[in-house]
């Protein structure tokens, strides 16, 4: 459990990083941490397909647009876990 703490990271060589996704997600989702890694030890991973780590859960898409669209997803799943 990660008592309502969502962090999502993001390695610096991937295909997500077209898009500014820290500013992105940071700016919808001020509470949300993003963490840019040098690496996420998932090798070439990064070259094949945009993606993210959202607490500890690799969210993939096509394109950087629809990854984030599923980080986006997978955020308010999470954040809905700890509303009131």
């Amino acid at each position: 459990m990660n008592d309502g703490v969502v962090v999502v990271e993001v390695c610096d060589s991937n295909l997500i990083n077209e898009l500014d996704i820290e500013t992105i997600i940071e700016s919808e989702y001020p509470d949300v941490a993003v963490l840019q890694n040098e690496c996420l030890s998932f090798c070439g991973l990064c070259a094949l397909k945009p993606y993210a780590i959202v607490n500890n859960q690799r969210i993939f898409g096509k394109t950087p647009e629809e990854a984030l669209d599923k980080i986006r997803a997978k955020i308010e799943e999470e954040l809905a876990i700890y509303a009131d």
